[in-house]
């Protein structure tokens, strides 16, 4: 076995990147990371009628939006590949041949099997501790078949295969796994080579106890990428799943979670899925992210909206306003839309609960008045401005707040109003009080 730790993430392109599988690579990654290692990427694409090029690209895509390089593997090369199963079929045949030439294998019906040692195996695992398998019973553990009379491999052949050409030190995979892992056992010994270090972390089931399936809410990462998540949350909140930096952290940056990170930490009981948790972890990085990296997240979002900026600096004073207040990339667009366009809509409840108070309008003009001389133009002088405006009504600042926002934003809820009126601009501020005031006001 190699001395540098080299782990491996193995998925099947069938068409999406589990939650699961996900966190799979995501601990393989980060024990690589923790000990310097490798991290491998190996597709394992054997099934002809089910694995596509697309349902790969799905699970680059998905890796990559996590912040998950792999140092081996498709598009990446390296020194072990090919890194796609239905590429390494010389390496199976001559595997195949010692096993068969050893006296290992025997046909059975076209199929041919491995022949078991019957006896108790133990699987000394870094999670769950040590197991004890007894494979003596031929009924209860049959021969398992290497095979197909189609020619085609088992998963388990190729996997113990593939784990020996590619050096892999420790194999961090879901706990369904661990009656498999026996059999692979078997197969180390009868090729002559020493095992990978295994460790079996707990599965990941929904609150009532069910395993998740892909129909289940948060199940796929692109669900995650269409729905406005953040990487560095979603990344958080897997981490989570199954594992514990202690002294009860929870928001943790990647740079943390790969010093911390490592197998003692895997927690023995499986773990519960819960979106809800994933969406606060999300509002918790997006409130105190760089507006660089917000405004990259959001473009997507933006764009679709249709959402453009044509002065500098704008979109990043906009987004470092409304940053704490948003749960989604995908609520950007609602929450900053109004900046970027005159054309804003009214929502009517809003213009009933101002406009419908007859002292709104005289008062909305003499602060449009007020800010048209008004110099210099910061949140602060705003707010004073508006202050004094109120006063001269014998009225409460904060009875010109509502109306105030109603007139420049057409809603009634949104960021800080001073920051938001220096941002909109002394023109920009009185030319929307004085359209909403034509809209849906007669003038005093």
């Amino acid at each position: 076995m190699s001395s540098e730790v080299r782990v491996r993430f193995a998925p099947s392109p069938t068409g999406y990147l589990h939650v699961g599988g996900a966190r799979t690579a995501l601990f393989n990654w980060l024990y690589a990371r923790h000990h310097g290692g490798k991290f491998i990427l190996r597709i394992e694409d054997t099934d002809k009628a089910r694995n596509t090029q697309e349902a790969v690209q799905v699970i680059l895509d998905g890796l990559r939006w996590l912040g998950l390089d792999w140092d081996e593997g498709p598009e990446a090369g390296g020194e072990h590949g090919p890194y796609f199963q239905s590429e390494r079929e010389d390496i199976y045949l001559r595997h195949f041949l010692q096993l068969k030439d050893a006296g290992h294998l025997y046909e059975d019906q076209g199929a041919w099997r491995f022949r078991s040692q019957r006896a108790v195996v133990t699987v000394d695992d870094a999670v769950c501790g040590s197991i004890n398998f007894d494979l003596s019973n031929p009924e209860t553990h049959p021969d398992m078949t290497i095979r197909r009379p189609d020619g085609s491999w088992i998963f388990h052949f190729v996997n113990v295969v593939d784990d020996i050409e590619m050096r892999i030190t420790h194999v961090i995979r879901g706990e369904d796994h661990l009656s498999n892992t026996p059999k692979h056992l078997e197969l180390f010994k009868a090729l002559g080579h020493t095992p990978p270090r295994y460790a079996h972390i707990p599965l990941i089931l929904n609150k009532d106890g069910s395993k998740m399936s892909k129909r289940d809410a948060g199940a796929s990462i692109t669900g995650y990428i269409d729905g406005g998540y953040a990487p560095e949350a979603v990344r958080n909140y897997l981490s989570l799943l199954g594992w514990s930096p202690k002294e009860n952290r929870e928001i943790l940056e990647i740079s943390e979670t790969v010093q911390l990170f490592d197998l003692a930490g895997i927690n023995r009981k499986n773990a519960h899925f819960d979106l809800d948790k994933c969406l606060w972890l999300n509002a918790q990085h997006i409130g105190k992210m760089p507006v660089a990296r917000l405004k990259e997240l959001s473009q997507p979002f933006l764009r679709q909206a249709g959402i453009v900026s044509s002065q500098p600096d704008e979109l990043d004073k906009v987004l470092l306003l409304v940053r704490e207040k948003l749960k989604l990339l995908s609520d950007v667009p609602d929450w900053i839309s109004h900046f970027f366009t005159e054309a804003y809509p009214f929502a009517p409840e809003a213009v009933a609960k101002v406009f419908g108070n007859a002292t709104a309008p005289e008062r909305l003009l003499a602060l449009a008045n007020s800010l048209e001389a008004l110099n210099p133009w910061s949140a602060e002088a705003i707010e004073h401005a508006l202050k004094e405006t109120a006063a001269s009504f014998g009225a409460k600042h904060t009875e010109l707040l509502l109306p105030t926002r109603v007139a420049v934003s057409g809603r009634a809820s949104g960021p800080n109003l001073f920051p938001m009126l220096e941002i909109l601009g002394r023109a920009g501020t009185v030319s929307r009080i004085r359209h909403a005031l034509e809209l849906h006001a007669a003038r005093p």
